[in-house]
């Protein structure tokens, strides 16, 4: 049992998908600050200064106006929008951020298994009639 299980932990496709899924957590760790940190603040300086994060609609008499949504979330039921905005835009920016990714392997891909058809014509007859005479017995 332990034999099995180790070919099945050394295959390929299970080191490529633990590698996958590092490499993806990383990732969206750098994707999440680049919301944050980076779009998040501009959009929010483009719409004057308010930060999604903090959009919020209360749900609940007990939550009082005007607290960080955080605090909100304590205090009682509230509909986190502004929250949810910045979840969809750091969704939005990691799948087209794979988009270029698995694009760009895709052409690299492409590239390297790509041969050339553009053979002329005559040369492939010629070949044709070389690998036909290296066939017949010679006499």
């Amino acid at each position: 049992m332990l034999e099995e299980f180790k070919t099945f932990a050394l295959r390929g496709n299970v080191v490529d998908l633990a590698v996958g899924v590092i490499i993806g957590a990383a990732f969206g760790a750098i994707v999440n600050s680049a919301v944050q940190d980076i779009f998040m603040p501009v959009i929010g300086a483009v719409t004057g200064g308010l930060d999604f994060s903090n959009y919020y609609v209360p749900l609940s008499s007990k939550v009082q106006a005007g607290l960080p949504y955080a605090d909100a979330k304590k205090q009682g039921a509230v509909l986190g929008y502004g929250q949810f905005l910045t979840l969809s835009l750091n969704f939005v920016i990691v799948a087209f951020v794979l988009f270029l990714v698995i694009r760009a392997m895709n052409r690299l891909q492409h590239a390297e298994v790509k041969k050339p058809d553009d053979v002329p014509a005559d040369v492939k007859l010629l070949s044709e009639i070389r690998d036909i005479l290296a066939t017949k017995p010679r006499v």
